[in-house]
C-alpha cells in the first residue's frame, strides 16, 4: 500500500511540476517576444502577421492533448502497482482515460465556442442599437464590450482598448481572429474592416450579419438536438453491458472470475472496453456540427 501511495505521489508531483513550469516558460516567451517588437509599425499591413505580438496571440480556448494521457497513464501506474494484473487490464485505462479526456477537453471547448458565439450575437445587436442611436463604431463596439460577458468581454476589451491607444484597426481586428478563430468572428471582423477602410453605413451590415450568426447557431442546435437521441442509445448500450455483466458476477462470481483471469478472457474483456471507447468517441465525431 506504501508504494501505490508513494507511486501516486511522484506521479501527481511530476504533474504539478510540468504544468507550472510549462506556464513558466510560455511566460517568459511571450515576455521576451514583447520586448523584441518594434517601436514604430511596419508600413506594410500584411506584415502584422509577422510580427511577434500577432504570433503569440494567445485563443480564447485552447486544446490540451497530454494532460488526459498523463493521467491515464498515473490511473495505470496505479492500476499496476496495487493489483498486479495482466498487461492488458494496465493498457485499457490508460488508452480509455485518454481518449475520454480528451473527448471531455474538446466538449469543454465546444461548448465554450457555442458560448462566445451566442454572445457575440447579443453584442451585435447592441453595437446596431448604438449605431442606429448616433454612435461612432468605436464607442458601439465599447457599449457592447461593457455589456457582454466572459469569454468574449475581455476580447472586445482589448480590441477597443488598443484603438483608442492608436493601434491600426485592421491590425487590432485581425489580431482578434487570430485570437478567436470562428467563423462568425471572421464574418464580424469582415464588416468591421470594410467600414473602416471605406466607410459607409454600418448599422444595416452589421444587422445582416447578426441574423447571419443566430440562423448559423440555430442551426448548430437543431442538427445537435437531433443527434440527442443517437448520443442517448450509445450510453443505453454501454450501461446495458455493464448492467448485464454485473449480474452475471452475482449469479456465478467463480465463473466470471475465471473467465477475467485466463488470458483469452482478458484480451476479449480489453477489448471489447477499448472498441467502447472508440465507438463514444466515433459516435461523437460524427455528430459533430460542420458549416
Amino acid at each position: 500500500m506504501g508504494s501505490v501511495v508513494l507511486a501516486a505521489g511522484v506521479l501527481v508531483a511530476g504533474l504539478v511540476m510540468t504544468v507550472v513550469v510549462g506556464r513558466r516558460l510560455r511566460d517568459r516567451a511571450a515576455a521576451v517576444a514583447r520586448l523584441g517588437e518594434p517601436d514604430v509599425a511596419p508600413p506594410d499591413r500584411d506584415a502584422d502577421f509577422d510580427r511577434p505580438g500577432f504570433a503569440d496571440a494567445r485563443p480564447f480556448a485552447r486544446r490540451y492533448y497530454w494532460p488526459p494521457w498523463v493521467a491515464g497513464l498515473a490511473v495505470g501506474a496505479i492500476v499496476f502497482f496495487a493489483l498486479h494484473p495482466r498487461v492488458v487490464y494496465v493498457i485499457v485505462p490508460v488508452v480509455m482515460v485518454g481518449l475520454l479526456g480528451n473527448e471531455l477537453d474538446r466538449l469543454r471547448v465546444a461548448r465554450r465556442v457555442a458560448k462566445i458565439e451566442t454572445q457575440l450575437g447579443d453584442a451585435i445587436d447592441l453595437m446596431v442599437g448604438a449605431l442606429r442611436a448616433g454612435a461612432g463604431a468605436t464607442a458601439a463596439l465599447d457599449a457592447a464590450a461593457s455589456e457582454v460577458r466572459w469569454p468574449l468581454r475581455p476580447q472586445l476589451a482589448e480590441v477597443v482598448g488598443r484603438i483608442r491607444l492608436g493601434d491600426d484597426p485592421q491590425a487590432v481586428l485581425r489580431d482578434l481572429t487570430r485570437r478567436v478563430p470562428l467563423e462568425n468572428v471572421v464574418l464580424f471582423v469582415s464588416a468591421l474592416s470594410v467600414h473602416w477602410e471605406v466607410g459607409g453605413s454600418l448599422a444595416g451590415t452589421l444587422a445582416t450579419v447578426g441574423k447571419a450568426i443566430r440562423d448559423r447557431t440555430e442551426l448548430g442546435r437543431r442538427i445537435q438536438s437531433l443527434t440527442a437521441q443517437s448520443r442517448a442509445s450509445v450510453g443505453a448500450v454501454l450501461l446495458a453491458t455493464y448492467f448485464i455483466a454485473a449480474v452475471i458476477w452475482r449469479n456465478n462470481p467463480d465463473r466470471m472470475v475465471a473467465f477475467l483471469s485466463s488470458q483469452v478472457g482478458s484480451w476479449l474483456v480489453g477489448l471489447g472496453v477499448l472498441m467502447q471507447v472508440v465507438g463514444v468517441v466515433w459516435t461523437t465525431a460524427a455528430s459533430r456540427v460542420r458549416y
